[in-house]
């Protein structure tokens, strides 16, 4: 663990040094002083666990700037997650603005400006989690960001046991464990920050949202599945299909109808250089044979005919694609 305690520096240079600490530890950060002391104690102590980095920290009364030239500054792209152990934080991101008071959390993106104010002597834990952690997770990366999240129920709860649990862990543990929990914590906070946005968007709808995304970006993989899924967002299978419970598909249904949307555009290409088995295997079909047959379910005819009825509804109606292929 690495540890900065500032009150070991004499007082006229504890600010300065603070400043330099939180800039080291964190991200481009400017502190005002609020109150007129001589000194300026805190301690920041601070430990990783794989890809994310764990603090604790207390300090003074003070504004703490991150705006758009700390924002050009900044070396990679996080989500901070705050629980506020004592003292109060008002936060700023975006249009959203909250006072976050001890047992609270929030959230906040290091690629927008953001700007905390500690009204008295405050401590919390902090941990910074790569920003695709989380945003893959949401369906807008900034819905529930700047806002106090309720760390006593519901999921918010979860997330900041998970907080404090995490932060004392300090056994060795290897790393495809520690990448686990951390998966795990990104999903338990993006579903806290998305029960606390405002809207008509579920917990659950930024969660099927990557899901899909992480399909259309892993379509060729054969060995994409339930269980892939489950693993990548630390989610049970049983949650998996209920996010698609209300929906035209099931999950399954959905991996398919994509890859074959994604076939159906390079079959109509009268450039393509591959075979159609080869277009097959690189969309996730491993059988040809099933994957005649998905196709022809699908789109009323065989992968083999598909580039002439295409084109023949094409010169009977201008340039359009087959009546059954995807719009």
């Amino acid at each position: 663990m690495a540890v900065w305690d500032i009150a070991r520096q004499p007082a006229r240079e504890q600010f300065s040094y603070w400043h330099d600490v939180i800039c080291q530890v964190f991200v481009p950060l400017t502190p005002e002083r609020t109150v007129s002391a001589e000194g300026f104690a805190g301690l920041v102590e601070a430990r990783p666990l794989d890809t994310v980095n764990r603090a604790r920290i207390r300090s003074q009364p003070q504004r703490t700037l991150h705006g758009p030239k700390e924002v050009s500054r900044s070396e990679g792209a996080f989500y901070f997650v705050n629980l506020q152990l004592a003292g109060r934080c008002l936060t700023r991101q975006g249009s959203n603005e909250s006072i976050v008071e001890p047992g609270q959390f929030t959230v906040v993106d290091t690629t927008e400006p953001y700007y905390f104010d500690f009204d008295s002597q405050w401590r919390m834990l902090s941990f910074r989690v790569p920003r695709e952690q989380i945003s893959a997770r949401l369906a807008d990366p900034r819905r529930g960001t700047g806002l106090g999240i309720d760390g006593s129920r519901g999921i918010g709860a979860v997330a900041a046991t998970l907080m404090r649990s995490l932060w004392q862990l300090d056994e060795p543990a290897p790393r495809p464990a520690l990448g686990e929990l951390e998966r795990s914590f990104a999903s338990v906070v993006a579903l806290a920050m998305g029960a606390a946005a405002p809207g008509d968007e579920s917990p659950h709808d930024g969660l099927r949202a990557a899901v899909l995304r992480f399909v259309a970006d892993h379509m060729g993989d054969p060995g994409l599945s339930v269980a892939t899924v489950c693993r990548r967002f630390a989610i049970s299978p049983r949650l998996l299909h209920k996010l698609f419970e209300g929906a035209e598909q099931t999950f399954a249904e959905t991996v398919r109808t994509m890859r074959l949307r994604r076939t159906v555009h390079l079959l109509a290409d009268p450039g393509r250089t591959e075979t159609i088995t080869e277009v097959a295997l690189r969309h996730g079909f491993t059988d040809p044979a099933s994957f005649s047959r998905a196709f022809r379910r699908q789109f009323g005819v065989a992968p083999r005919d598909y580039p002439a009825a295409h084109r023949d509804s094409a010169s009977e109606d201008g340039p359009r694609t087959h009546p059954d292929a995807p719009r």
